[in-house]
């Protein structure tokens, strides 16, 4: 992909006409055709069923139902959806369940796998997972008296790439549990799931791992893996909608080994019965905790619609040609203004979204953002991630978006905005 043509406009509506996944494009809500929207994977955009859908949950179910739409689907929805998501993720029914935030599921089974581990007493991860989840292990180390020890592994070529040596050696019999993102957040690293996965089991330790930048974008395979535990959001490249609920997974052979918690009414054996005593429901579900947000849950299932139906292969298969498509607009438009890729070239090893990195980069994200009508987003230090979302995404609008950077830069019209960073109060 160097020659000038297959840098041109032109080209990148050729490949639009070639996309198999292409008609998938019209599903969904896109209300400025010129904007170009490169951040589903912080947020993906709404599938016009969903509309329908929550609008029929809230007439019909909740406005004519009341409390009856509970035995009319929404009692089982975090199982339901749960089952779906299972067969995204590489596994089959019963081993996933819909519910809660990241957060909350993160603390859960990380409790829940150092319980199995006693005498074990080193959790490893990296500096490339995201903080959140840095936070939860270091909160779980405290609730559970300080006798757990967090290492986390280092990075190296610039916070792209995990030491993987370092990972190797950290790893040994005191090691109760691993837990990584697939997908690394900044950078779009992707792990070599079963290969890490097996090195964690030949030392004794478990895994976890967080699915958040992966789920929607790239094939995942639990099962196959012979993974314990995993999570992940559903509002990403799943399109759940701001805020939708999380999923986690638990190997079935390890559910009634292990224990929530979290002890509330929806995992409890038989919540109707109201009894003062706990007693965990069976498999996967007692992993749940109090009522779920249901309007959220069926907007979410609503929305995997698309992605069943496209089918992970296909939206893998689009998403590999995607980043390597804006990989070479990068090196032909953005390399020689400064720019550094922050992201694995190789394609195996990498997610769907990229990073691209330049000294200036908070100060060209907020002119893409304020002047270009470029949405992307901006990752401290300096790294401005593009997120390819298969089903909605199309080349041209990869181009379009790369050559806005380009004018951006090129036109220096970053230079009037701050290089301090804003927030929010």
């Amino acid at each position: 992909m160097s020659t000038d043509s297959q840098t041109s406009k032109e080209y990148s509506l050729q490949l639009d006409r070639q996309d198999p996944l292409a008609s998938f494009r019209d599903r969904f809500i896109i209300s400025d055709p010129n904007l170009i929207y490169l951040d589903g994977n912080s947020l993906g955009r709404l599938p016009k069923s969903v509309i329908e859908r929550l609008r029929s949950t809230v007439e019909n179910e909740w406005g004519e139902d009341l409390v009856g739409g509970w035995n009319k689907g929404w009692w089982e929805a975090p199982s339901r959806i749960g089952d779906k998501i299972a067969s995204l993720v590489g596994t089959s029914a019963g081993q996933v369940i819909a519910c809660d935030s990241v957060s909350i599921n993160l603390f859960k089974l990380v409790v829940a796998a150092l319980k199995l581990q006693t005498g074990r007493t080193k959790v490893v991860t990296d500096t490339l997972n995201f903080p959140s989840d840095l936070y939860i292990l270091q909160g779980v180390a405290q609730l559970l008296g300080g006798q757990h020890k967090i290492v986390r592994i280092g990075s190296k070529d610039g916070d792209i790439t995990p030491d993987l040596a370092m990972l190797e050696s950290e790893i040994d019999e005191k090691t109760a549990l691993v837990t990584l993102s697939h997908v690394v957040f900044k950078s779009g690293y992707l792990y070599d799931m079963a290969h890490i996965t097996e090195m964690a089991h030949r030392k004794g330790a478990l895994i976890l791992w967080d699915l958040s930048h992966s789920v929607g974008a790239v094939p995942i395979a639990l099962d196959a893996c012979n993974v314990d535990f995993a999570l992940g959001c559903t509002y990403k490249y799943l399109n759940g909608g701001p805020g939708a609920q999380s999923f986690l997974y638990v190997r079935e052979d390890l559910q009634e080994q292990s224990s929530s918690p979290i002890w509330a009414w929806w995992g409890q054996n038989t919540p109707f019965d109201f009894g003062l005593d706990y007693a965990p429901a069976p498999g996967i579900k007692h992993f749940l905790t109090g009522t779920q947000s249901t309007l959220s849950l069926l907007a979410m299932e609503e929305a995997l619609n698309p992605i069943l139906e496209a089918g992970m292969e296909a939206i893998r298969e689009k998403s590999v040609r995607m980043t390597e498509y804006a990989i070479a607009l990068y090196d032909a438009m953005l390399a020689p203004l400064g720019f550094s890729l922050g992201s694995p070239r190789q394609a195996e090893r990498r997610g769907s979204h990229i990073s691209i990195r330049h000294p200036d980069g908070y100060r060209i994200n907020r002119v893409l953002i304020e002047e270009m009508n470029v949405l992307p987003d901006f990752r401290a230090p300096d790294n401005i991630r593009l997120g390819f979302a298969p089903l909605y995404t199309s080349f041209s609008e990869i181009w379009e978006g790369m050559d806005r950077i380009r004018c951006a830069v090129a036109e220096k019209r970053y230079e009037k905005y701050s290089q301090q960073r804003m927030t929010v109060t």
